[in-house]
């Protein structure tokens, strides 16, 4: 089977890019959003490992193309002339499809979640209909072609709906992992509370004495090169990824811990897509945080107000009502926060930025390639100068920043210019003497 996953926004105006991803954030500038993780595995991840895919192809913002072709040198992307070669089924890319939806998808079915299409076989003479104009009314008009079902699974709208999925999509994702507690001989003090079959750990795992690992509630799986340092509590549904390490951590359920973070401190319901550092003590509760981001000692967010309200969050500067009282922050690539940085109930950081704490609640919104001074969003940011720190925080992970993710550094640098100046205008306004603007 032949897959294509598509963003709803694929061939529109590069210009306005930055702006048709704003309801996924900071979390899906610099990737597809079927590159965002909930669960185990991002959306193409699980497709794959699902369906007999003999060749798969992506349709993506054109300024994702050049680093995602170099990510996946064997993938057809953005090649509209691949679809006329054979039958291939297009997945929308923010869909969250289920096991049995994904079983029983059918050649003369389309899968709507209300009135978006989330799957569909396309005939190669249908191709014609995709043009660079974009595909939605072109998709709508095939669907009326076909027999049309509910999909069953959401359809994420915003970062807070993979964080809030994520419990449910670790339980479901378990179904992929070898259940291994019964066979692995756990070490001396090391406390299983629940079934041994909710657990899965890698044999090249390594777990210290004296951790807690408790399955009554959900599954755990710990992948392979995973260290699990002593004093660590996890609590199931959660996941470990590959090359993991665990220092005195309280994992609490509904967290996805991607391959090569370095944890410490309290995490609860939270989703770090990978190569992401929060070493340290500090909680982090209800987030979504990209890779390559550090979060420097004592880094906390909060995910509750006081008065127990419904959050809203600032995406690209402008505020969305989430109608949950439990959200936290959405962290983009290459961020680095500073000891003791203090970040607000339902914040939004973007690409690249410098944080620097003064001691009270950052603002909520921090544009991308900002820096922050003593709580206030500045226009001092040397970029040159950031995209050293970047080439030395992948190197001493052994990685390269290539001249591909440069590029869309670059030009995610200039897309969000408007962002970031309205960002500074308005901390400059709120800095006046006199000046009193209440914290939401």
């Amino acid at each position: 089977m032949r897959v294509a996953f598509f963003e709803d926004f694929v061939f529109e105006d590069p210009a306005v890019d930055v702006h048709q991803a704003a309801g996924l954030g900071p979390i899906a500038l610099t990737r597809p959003v079927f590159e965002l993780v909930c669960g185990r595995f991002t959306l193409r991840e699980r497709i794959l490992r699902c369906g007999n895919v003999t060749e798969w192809g992506a349709f993506i913002r054109p300024q994702l193309a050049e680093m995602y072709r170099e990510q996946h040198p064997q993938t057809r992307v953005n090649d509209l002339a691949w679809l006329h070669e054979a039958p291939t089924l297009l997945i929308n890319g923010r869909w969250l499809p289920s096991a049995e939806s994904l079983e029983h998808m059918t050649g003369d079915e389309a899968n709507v979640v209300g009135q978006t299409v989330v799957s569909l076989l396309l005939d190669p003479l249908e191709a014609p209909l995709l043009t660079e104009q974009g595909w939605n009314d072109s998709l709508a008009q095939m669907a009326r072609t076909r027999q049309v079902c509910r999909g069953d699974g959401p359809l994420v709208q915003h970062p807070w709906d993979l964080v809030n999925h994520n419990p449910r999509q670790l339980c479901e994702d378990f179904r992929f992992a070898e259940p291994s507690g019964h066979q692995v001989t756990l070490p001396a003090h090391v406390a299983l509370l629940g079934s041994p079959e909710h657990l899965s750990v890698d044999p090249s795992a390594e777990i210290e004495p004296f951790v807690v690992l408790d399955v009554r509630e959900g599954p755990i799986s710990i992948d392979a090169g995973a260290v699990v340092g002593a004093y660590t509590h996890i609590k199931g549904p959660a996941h470990v990824g590959e090359s993991t390490q665990l220092f005195r951590a309280d994992v609490k359920g509904g967290t996805t811990i991607g391959p090569v973070c370095r944890i410490g401190g309290e995490i609860e319901t939270s989703i770090l897509h990978g190569h992401a550092n929060k070493y340290h003590l500090g909680f982090l509760g209800h987030s979504y945080v990209c890779p390559w981001v550090n979060m420097g000692a004592l880094t906390t967010n909060s995910d509750l107000k006081n008065d127990y309200s419904s959050v809203s969050v600032p995406l690209a500067g402008n505020s969305v009502a989430t109608g949950h009282p439990k959200v936290g922050c959405f962290i983009g690539d290459h961020t680095k926060t500073a000891i003791g940085s203090l970040i607000n109930t339902g914040s939004s950081i973007g690409v690249l930025c410098m944080v620097l704490p003064g001691g009270e609640l950052l603002p909520k919104h921090i544009p991308s390639f900002s820096k922050v001074w003593h709580g206030c969003v500045s226009d001092e940011f040397n970029f040159e100068q950031a995209l050293g720190i970047v080439r030395a925080s992948m190197g001493r992970r052994d990685c390269e920043l290539t001249a591909a993710h440069e590029n869309l550094l670059r030009v995610l640098y200039q897309q969000t210019t408007a962002e970031r100046t309205s960002a500074v205008n308005r901390s400059r306004a709120k800095s006046q003497p006199g000046s009193f603007t209440p914290r939401g």
